[in-house]
């Protein structure tokens, strides 16, 4: 793992995230009255978005003054996610239907931050603005706003249908737990772990077996394929649950293999041994074959 001292753009990445998600002090701030939905109100009435657009201009400001170049770019995306954090706690807290939408945005934009933020501690040298993920690629990009399209239109024509609290709070658990798997394993592999698969091996690569590893040989994309399923129940959409679901299992049976080919050649019969006692996690992926 890295040293105790976190580098310049974690720390960075903190001030700013933390700015964003001061975003939540602003109904504090605005007086709706006493209404039970102020918080919701705030969000929606002129006032409010006057407050939040001023609010953001201000910040944007500070950092374009404190941070130059890359640094700012850093900046600029954790405040980003923080904001969006902020955002999602408000819904989260106001009586309105869009409470778990609200769960939705803290889940997604503190996930994009923690992959960020736990790179900068346990592997620095392979920060870069890529460790958010917020460009993980076209397809990602693609099924997230396709959620949202669908959580729009189903509660527009079906409102009931985004309102069982019960299995919203399911699907809450699933990315409470997939998420904290993640960066279990991220935290357990320190260096070790890249968000790239590596073709070649370095001089500090070992093969890490305890802590999740023991459990699950592939304990990171286990996390993530259970997050990414999870956001979907949390918006109850029946079509990209089960898009997600096929989606994200094809992508890590691919995956798994393209990066098992790898750790073969990395650690010969430490890692086929490894290999025959832990399973990969995801259900009905093994990994690459090996012909005894």
């Amino acid at each position: 793992m890295a040293g105790s001292k976190l580098v310049l753009e974690g720390r960075i990445s903190i001030i700013s995230f933390i700015s964003g998600l001061a975003v939540i002090v602003i109904p504090l701030l605005v007086n709706f009255g006493s209404h039970i939905d102020w918080i919701f109100d705030y969000l929606t009435d002129v006032n409010g978005k006057i407050a939040i657009a001023v609010y953001i201009t201000v910040i944007n400001g500070f950092l374009l003054i404190l941070y130059k170049g890359p640094l700012y770019k850093v900046a600029v995306r954790a405040c980003f996610l923080g904001f969006t954090f902020g955002c999602g706690l408000t819904l989260s807290f106001a009586d309105t239907t869009w409470t778990h939408f609200g769960w939705y945005m803290c889940s997604l934009s503190f996930f994009h931050y923690s992959e960020y933020l736990v790179t900068a501690i346990i592997n620095p040298r392979s920060l870069s603005l890529d460790s958010f993920l917020l460009n993980h690629s076209v397809e990602y990009t693609v099924a997230a706003i396709f959620s949202w399209v669908e959580f729009t239109v189903e509660k527009l024509l079906v409102p009931d249908m985004k309102q069982f609290n019960w299995l919203c709070g399911v699907g809450l658990f699933m990315v409470f737990c997939g998420d904290s798997l993640r960066k279990a394993a991220m935290l357990t592999a320190g260096s070790n772990f890249n968000h790239i698969v590596q073709n070649e091996k370095a001089r500090s690569h070992v093969l890490v077996t305890s802590g999740v590893y023991a459990h699950f040989r592939h304990p990171s994309y286990v996390g993530w394929f259970y997050w990414s399923i999870g956001t979907q129940i949390v918006l109850c959409n029946p079509i990209c649950i089960l898009g997600y679901t096929v989606a994200s299992w094809r992508f890590f049976r691919e995956r798994i293999e393209e990066e098992e080919i790898s750790l073969i050649l990395f650690f010969g019969e430490d890692y086929i041994e490894y290999k025959k006692k832990v399973f990969t996690g995801l259900p009905f992926i093994s990994g690459i074959r090996i012909n005894s």
